[in-house]
């Protein structure tokens, strides 16, 4: 079997920065579009990340995490599979199964497809949300050995279901059908770093408000930074080295930031007179309270307020040798990739 790859999703933000490395590690590639007309989008996400024609080592191939259709075709002949396509709203949708479904579901169908095909390793990108949600308060570190407890009685975000139903499910698949075919998973928390398109995180988003000053007092939220081209280098980490089969992986940079420490990290960098319309202040929590029966977004965050949710990557830095960018690196490099604001 030929050392090609297929990555699920590669329009996508993380999706295109796996593709980016992959093809700058030699490495044969496919990867899904929902459409035909999506290739060029992935083609233009390249060509920011220095690859501006890949030629015969870029395939694509039509998929849908919701339908059957084209994944024995995606996965043909494909020695390993990163599936990083799952949905990834910045709001919180109305039925939580508008993310359940196509992650859970979609883990299945690309597993099911690559036991088929003999793919030797699925790498799947899970999330610190499948994590670090659902517990007590606690200062400790998060690791690979806790899972969020989506019966715990506290708020938990569609997302954050999706992500941690879609992880069980997969491993469970792999315990019971999954054959010769081996499994891990890469659980990054906020990912950050060089935006190449207009699809990417709910991280970067922030830091793009903040940015254009246009967050006249922050929310009171704590998160784990992490650079995306780290996250895609763990990803080839976990694909390639014999000791990943069979493990999780939390992809974190170091302790989480506050959302004034990220808004002193972008000011400091930008400098005057770009960086004086950054602040720095905390919204009053009364005040956030006050708009969420307005704001679908603000009701969603508020489960996070005031949260400190840690994570440890020890195990990938201890393992596999994986050394991240530093978190003030990440939100650099974010910074510094996204548009001016048009007036």
């Amino acid at each position: 079997m030929s050392d090609r790859v297929l990555v699920t999703g590669g329009s996508g933000f993380v999706g295109a920065h796996c593709v980016l490395a992959l093809l700058n590690a030699g490495y044969q590639v496919r990867t899904t579009i929902r459409s035909p007309q999506r290739a060029a989008d992935v083609r233009s996400q390249l060509a920011a990340g220095g690859i501006d024609d890949a030629g015969d080592r870029l395939e694509f191939a039509v998929a849908d995490l919701l339908d059957d259709a084209g994944w024995a075709d995606a996965v043909a002949d494909c020695r390993f599979v990163l599936h990083v396509a799952s949905p990834f709203p910045m709001t919180e949708p109305k039925d939580p199964d508008e993310l359940v479904r196509p992650a859970r579901e979609g883990a299945l169908r690309v597993l099911r497809a690559s036991r088929d095909a003999g793919v030797e390793r699925v790498v799947l990108t899970s999330s610190f949300a499948a994590i670090g949600y659902g517990h007590a308060p606690t200062r400790q570190p998060f690791t690979e050995v806790d899972w969020t407890e989506l019966d715990s009685g506290r708020p938990i975000s569609a997302y954050v279901r999706s992500k941690t139903l879609a992880e069980h499910a997969a491993w469970d698949f792999i315990a019971k059908e999954g054959g010769d075919l081996q499994l891990a998973t890469v659980n990054p928390v906020g990912i950050l770093g060089p935006v190449l398109g207009p699809d990417y995180s709910s991280s970067v988003e922030l830091v793009k408000l903040v940015k254009e000053g246009r967050l006249p007092r922050l929310p009171d939220v704590y998160f784990g930074v992490v650079d995306v081209r780290d996250v895609a280098g763990l990803h080839l980490l976990a694909m390639t080295k014999p000791e990943a089969a069979g493990e999780r992986f939390l992809a974190t940079a170091g302790d989480a930031l506050g959302a004034p420490e990220l808004a002193l990290i972008i000011r400091g960098h930008l400098g005057s007179p770009a960086g004086d319309r950054v602040q720095t202040r905390l919204m009053p929590s009364w005040v956030l309270k006050a708009v969420a029966p307005f704001s679908r977004r603000v009701r969603g965050s508020l489960p996070d307020i005031g949260v400190y949710r840690n994570g440890s990557s020890a195990k990938a830095r201890t393992l596999l040798g994986w050394r991240p960018r530093s978190r003030e690196e990440a939100v650099i490099a974010t910074v510094d990739s996204l548009p001016p604001r048009l007036k």
